[in-house]
């Protein structure tokens, strides 16, 4: 009989589509500062010592505990980081930088390891029970995964890794113990916090726990550097967890302009996903959670109505995602909602699609509607906008980075949904709107292409291998 390990290593491998251009490595040399930090420390009276050029990372462990980026965007856990994690790690591979990237094993059929990409490796740790673990409990299992990370490096020679990487507080404190055990840097982006949410929080959602704030706080004061989405997510941490300003990076997220683009129209669009073509289709995509609000954009559907009904006949309402977080509790409270505000015949409720399907939604749309009341940059925006179609936000978090406001969509302070319906309402009566922004904002999202994104993180790398550097020589010098 085989084992289960060997039975996992015999399961078959997850594909994950992608458009990205074929894995192309450096040509340059590799400088020779790689083993500058194994020399000795010299006497005084030593002759002073070359200073060695610095050198990007040559591999990276990138730790992503709660969500694995081989999971469907749009559902449970997994959203905007999921497509964060893959394409930043598909692109710092292409420019000669290996990732593997550790997350919690679901599913026993999970083979130990799978290539992702060439240069990108995703293992699957064993932490708790493989399914029904909820994100809330997993503190609980950072101990038997941080053992797993442990096992994986210690197969390998010192300095295998030469940065850490991790994504969420869960992460984070997994990667504080690794860098400190590994003598590496530690970089890590929050990509929500604490802090942030519970001063926004929507009727009815749950607040973040006292464990976590203290979680991220701890984690501001160990890493290296600290990735931001914004400037006002980096004002934040400044803010709300006294980060040093010189260690905190902003870095905006990218979109993947192959698949994202507006390709052969809306017509062909609509046309593809049965939609009408004279429609007025304001969409929804993502986790259906109080933290997203889409009850604003039903709620604003319903005003709209109300006031022209005579729009009826003309508006279809895709909501494109699955529930998530505090929306698991009640998962057909959306569709329950619908039926109360009298709207549930045109509204249309779709399961979480595949990255290709999605880019076909957002297309079709007249507008996305992003009522969030947090965002730390609002991804999915950016992929709208570059497949030509505007977005109507909440004016919080990243959504004004990502937004131009009355240029590739309209901000709303606030989230009255009589201020959406006023807004639905333009586009209703001038179809042309849609359009006219829409070429607007596919211009907007070509300057957020992933591979400048993925070329200033790695700049981030750098620097935080120089400021370990410096820090483990100040600490020799002391000792």
């Amino acid at each position: 009989m085989p084992s289960d390990r060997q039975a996992r290593r015999a399961a078959p491998v997850p594909s994950y589509q992608n458009t990205r251009r074929p894995y192309r490595p450096y040509k340059e040399e590799r400088p020779v500062s790689q083993y500058a930090s194994r020399l000795v420390r010299r006497s005084p009276s030593a002759s002073p010592r070359l200073r060695l050029p610095s050198r990007r990372p040559r591999r990276v462990a990138m730790l992503s505990v709660h969500t694995s980026p081989l999971h469907q965007p749009g559902t449970g856990d997994a959203g905007g980081m999921n497509v964060y994690i893959v394409e930043l790690a598909q692109r710092l591979a292409a420019i000669n930088i290996e990732v593997e990237i550790f997350t919690r094993a679901t599913t026993a059929a999970l083979p130990p390891s799978v290539e992702l990409a060439p240069g990108v490796l995703v293992r699957h740790v064993d932490a708790g029970p493989y399914e029904g673990l909820a994100k809330e409990e997993l503190p609980a299992q950072l101990c038997a995964f941080t053992h797993g990370v442990m096992q994986a490096w210690a197969g390998h020679r010192p300095g295998y890794y030469d940065l850490v990487h991790s994504h969420y507080w869960l992460s984070g404190h997994v990667g504080w113990l690794a860098a400190e055990r590994w003598g590496a840097p530690l970089v890590h982006a929050m990509h929500t916090m604490a802090k942030v949410k519970n001063a926004a929080l929507a009727e009815g959602d749950t607040p973040e726990p006292a464990a976590r704030v203290i979680g991220e706080t701890q984690i501001v004061r160990a890493a290296d550097r600290l990735i931001a989405n914004t400037a006002e997510e980096a004002d934040e941490l400044v803010r709300h967890y006294e980060a040093e300003r010189a260690k905190v990076a902003v870095v905006h997220p990218g979109v993947n302009l192959d698949r994202f683009r507006p390709a052969d129209g809306r017509a062909a669009a609509r046309a593809r996903l049965g939609l009408p073509q004279d429609a007025l289709i304001p969409l929804f995509a993502g986790r259906i959670q109080p933290l997203k609000a889409p009850d604003v954009l039903l709620r604003a559907v319903a005003a709209l109505l109300g006031e022209h009904p005579e729009l009826r006949s003309k508006i279809v309402v895709p909501v494109v995602g699955g529930p998530s977080g505090s929306g698991l509790a009640k998962p057909e409270g959306l569709q329950k909602l619908a039926a109360r505000l009298g709207i549930a015949d045109v509204v249309r409720f779709r399961p979480p699609v595949r990255q290709d399907e999605l880019a076909d939604w957002f297309r079709a749309a007249s507008v996305l509607v992003m009522p969030s009341y947090s965002e730390s940059f609002g991804l999915v925006a950016i992929e709208a906008q570059a497949a030509g179609t505007p977005v109507l936000a909440a004016a919080v978090g990243g959504l004004p980075v990502a937004v131009r406001d009355e240029e590739t969509g309209f901000l709303v302070p606030g989230h009255d949904p009589v201020d959406y319906a006023r807004v639905l309402r333009r586009f209703a009566e001038n179809p042309h709107l849609t359009d006219r922004m829409g070429a607007a904002a596919a211009r907007h999202a070509q300057s957020f292409g992933w591979d400048t994104a993925a070329a200033t993180t790695a700049d981030v790398y750098t620097e935080a291998v120089q400021s370990h550097r410096r820090k483990v020589r100040a600490r020799a010098h002391r000792g």
